[in-house]
């Protein structure tokens, strides 16, 4: 990875593996971001998420998660990324069943199901 710096704390980069951009953001006091796949990672980590799109296709990163859907405003951007920076950010929650365990219940449901025949 070799990072541009655009700005104090900006960095353009190349497309990053998912263990490298994992490591690039983890500890971020905020994401901005397009990408739906983002928008479930922070709310995973509570980190403060600004989407800039009119919708998402994970509206439950904004209902009860750390994400925010704010469109392409640019003082909206600039306003919720104060907040965020600020430390006036909601306290976003997981959502429920987002604890790792989904292949476990699968299995599990299909051995029940398989059992039935």
């Amino acid at each position: 990875m070799n990072p541009q710096t655009i700005n104090s704390g900006i960095y353009l980069t190349e497309p990053l593996g998912y263990d490298d951009f994992l490591y690039l953001w983890k500890d971020a006091s905020l994401v901005i971001t397009d990408s739906g796949g983002m928008q479930e990672e922070t709310t995973a980590l509570k980190i403060p998420c600004i989407t800039i799109r009119d919708n998402t296709e994970r509206p439950i990163t904004a209902e009860i998660g750390s994400n925010v859907v704010v469109g392409t405003d640019p003082e909206k951007i600039v306003s919720y990324g104060k907040k965020a920076l600020e430390n006036e950010w909601k306290e976003g929650q997981i959502p429920e069943l987002w604890d790792g365990k989904a292949s476990e219940r699968i299995v599990s449901i299909l051995l029940e199901k398989s059992t039935h025949k």
